[in-house]
């Protein structure tokens, strides 16, 4: 893969943790803007050259940044604009409600141990008192006298913990006109209740919603699983995807008459993955339930499964603990050799991957997967045609905190590929970037990137908004 250089041109400075990075055209306008979702809570658009605020829900969202020393993964995680958002106004947002503050699943992490059945097996009980917090998913208008509206809510979510929520967590797919929400696995670490590949459970999926359906339910109950709701919410919702930690949305790239999607699954020790697939077989949530009743496997054919928790990417999923003759190595011990085994002719192979720990010299070494985004446009010809992908801060990079920019493509013979780590020409001086998440325009001709310069949601102002340049 040939080596890309590239420019950061900034945007905008000094703002929020900026979350979810979109462009659309507002009613009445002729010019496609930038719109910024901050973490906390408030929306721009970049207008004449200027930021101004299209929408500020911050006193809807969950108090961030309370514990776990300032970081957090919940907030405004989800924006996205309908297809015909230009005549009927519609955009959608998912976010974490405030006042939903819980004791959380369990009163600790709990980490997996082969040698110990009890830390493999647990079950979320207590779902109504045992839970960390509640995520919505709504859908909004733009009025006439330009004041956006709350119009209904599509789904209301207990989530076990905090983190691993999603983020980016909303996108039209332009393949069917559906909205698609991905849900990370609930949270804590290797998804202790296995909810990523219970049918039933919405955590842990890529999820389908037909917005279009008319629903005269207006708010709907609190839930965690498909079961749970009524049967006119069922019938909007298919399952596109499961066996999903963590996802920075899900990106469309079309190719002739079909469209490549791409979704990123954050690593749990090992490694960071980048999945693509074409043809995919969703299935009705009320096809799954139906199944679950019956005691009986629904039509899983071409249904995509990306393998979590038996699976980290490539690899079964491990827990690395230090050698104890040799401090400078590691010992890695599979978590979940049954699930792996189980799952190792089902599940999807990754696109690229990237690790934890890499001493090859073109390479880096990655924290976490923060934006996977298809590029189409001619204005950087080595990325024309490829997906790139954000990690939020290179380990080698102390103690100046950089985060890493990289391509892939996609094989003809859909095989696993290489990537190839893009070099930028911005200087961020003594202050740390990490890069939180990436965004393109509507036909993909641009990238934009969001960089923060802490990992602290109150940390504010410290936000800056790029667009990836020659």
């Amino acid at each position: 893969m040939i080596k890309v250089k590239v420019g950061l041109r900034p945007i905008v400075s000094k703002i929020n943790l900026p979350t979810v990075l979109k462009t659309t055209i507002l009613p009445g306008d002729s010019i496609e803007r930038l719109f910024i979702a901050t973490q906390v809570g408030e929306i721009f658009y970049i207008g004449n050259g200027v930021i101004r605020t299209f929408l500020d829900i911050r006193p809807r969202i969950l108090k961030l940044g309370v514990s776990g020393g300032g970081y957090d993964e919940r907030g405004l995680l989800g924006l996205a604009f309908h297809p015909e958002f230009y005549y009927n106004g519609l955009f959608y947002l998912h976010y974490s409600l405030a006042g939903t503050q819980g004791p959380g699943a369990l009163s600790e992490s709990i980490n997996p141990n082969p040698c110990d059945p009890r830390t493999l097996n647990l079950r979320w009980i207590n779902r109504e008192t045992q839970y960390d917090h509640i995520d919505t998913i709504e859908e909004w208008i733009l009025q006439s006298n330009g004041q956006p509206q709350k119009r209904r809510t599509l789904l209301n979510l207990r989530r076990p913990f905090s983190n691993h929520n999603g983020v980016n967590s909303l996108n039209f797919s332009p393949e069917t006109g559906k909205l698609v929400l991905t849900t990370g696995d609930g949270g804590s670490g290797y998804d202790p209740f296995n909810l990523s590949q219970d049918d039933l459970e919405i955590a842990g999926k890529i999820i389908e919603i037909d917005v279009g359906k008319n629903i005269s339910i207006n708010n709907p109950p609190i839930v965690t699983r498909f079961n749970e709701l009524p049967i006119t919410i069922q019938e909007t919702l298919m399952v596109m995807a499961k066996g999903v930690r963590n996802i920075p949305g899900i990106s469309f790239q079309r190719f002739s008459n079909q469209y490549i999607k791409y979704a990123g699954n954050v690593g749990q020790d090992l490694v960071e993955s980048i999945f693509s697939f074409v043809h995919y077989n969703p299935i009705p949530v009320t096809q799954l339930i139906q199944a679950s009743f019956m005691n009986s496997e629904p039509d899983k054919e071409r249904f995509i499964n990306f393998g979590w928790r038996g699976w980290e990417g490539a690899f079964p999923s491990s827990i690395i603990r230090g050698c104890t003759e040799n401090s400078t190595l590691d010992e890695k011990t599979i978590a979940y050799y049954n699930e792996a085994v189980a799952l190792s002719e089902s599940r999807l192979q990754p696109l690229t991957s990237y690790f934890h720990k890499d001493t090859r010299p073109d390479k880096f070494e990655g924290t976490a997967l923060t934006g996977v985004q298809a590029y189409m446009g001619k204005r950087i010809p080595g990325l024309t045609g490829s997906v790139v992908f954000t990690d939020l801060a290179r380990k080698e990079s102390q103690p100046q905190v950089r985060g890493a920019l990289a391509y892939t493509m996609v094989r003809p013979n859909s095989e696993q590929n290489d990537f190839s780590v893009i070099q930028t020409d911005y200087d961020f001086g003594s202050q740390s970037a990490y890069y939180v998440s990436l965004g393109t325009n509507l036909n993909q001709t641009k990238l934009y990137l969001a960089v923060y310069g802490s990992m602290k949601v109150n940390d504010f102002n410290q936000g800056k908004v790029f667009e990836i340049v020659p």
